[in-house]
């Protein structure tokens, strides 16, 4: 009966180095052609396809921002640096960029929708309905009647959440908005579009809308005492509140059931 014998260390050593070997070979093989294959002209990027929000942005402006700032073909692009190009541009808030073979980037903006200035006058940002300050060119912005914002740094999205409950409240003696300040101590001011400028006090949120509500309720009643328009109006009394009318050398302090003048 025959048996076959194994094959000497040696020898069998010899033959994994050749597979290895032979592995290695035709892996450089494959590499060399996928480098040469990936450096083709087919996949050079001649074309990017922009959709979503385009209000303040065309071909033009993205071509000048962009295409500067970006390297490779479709294989080797980066991606997060595209991304990061197309969210440099002005108005442009989010950008999601993917690769369309063979040779193309698709892109979709979502460009900020101001809602409101904040800052300083002379030298404001604006202010986006996230609450997310950025910085475009006043020039663009579409609206003429937007809201200033102040307050200390990181606190928008908070100023920007008290305009909307508050403004609701003003609207109703026929007012808007002009301006809304929560100050570096916590206090809260605001100046409307007749040029009245109210004190409205510290506390929790739901605390300013009581004292806007009452004094929107009862401004009509007690103003018309006098026939003047409001010029200022202090909200930091615990049962009512003090205004000031144009024209008047008087300060009326109104509460919940009458109002009177004090020199």
């Amino acid at each position: 009966m025959n048996q076959s014998l194994p094959a000497p260390m040696d020898v069998r050593l010899m033959n994994i180095v050749s597979l290895l070997l032979g592995l290695a070979f035709f892996g450089m093989l494959a590499a060399l052609g996928i480098g040469w294959l990936v450096q083709q002209n087919l996949f050079r990027l001649t074309a990017i396809k922009v959709r979503g929000d385009l209000s303040h942005n065309n071909a033009v402006t993205l071509r000048a921002n962009v295409v500067p700032r970006l390297n490779g073909n479709f294989f080797t692009a980066d991606l997060d640096r595209a991304q990061a190009a197309f969210e440099s541009v002005p108005w442009v808030r989010r950008a999601q960029v993917q690769r369309e073979f063979p040779n193309r980037l698709s892109v979709v903006l979502q460009e900020h929708r101001a809602v409101a200035y904040w800052g300083r006058e002379a030298d404001a940002q604006l202010v986006n309905t996230y609450g997310e300050v950025f910085e475009a060119n006043p020039g663009d912005v579409e609206a003429d009647d937007l809201p200033l914002l102040s307050g200390p740094e990181g606190q928008a999205a908070l100023v920007l959440d008290a305009y909307r409950r508050l403004l609701p409240l003003f609207e109703k003696l026929d007012a808007q908005i002009e301006l809304l300040e929560l100050t570096s101590r916590g206090s809260w001011r605001t100046r409307l579009d007749d040029g009245a400028t109210l004190e409205l006090g510290h506390g929790a949120m739901e605390e300013i809308e009581s004292r806007v509500a009452r004094f929107a309720a009862t401004l009509t009643q007690v103003a018309g005492k006098f026939g003047k328009p409001l010029e200022s109006a202090d909200l930091r009394y615990s049962n009512g509140y003090a205004i000031k009318l144009r024209g008047v050398t008087t300060t009326v302090l109104a509460d919940k059931d009458n109002a009177k003048a004090k020199r």
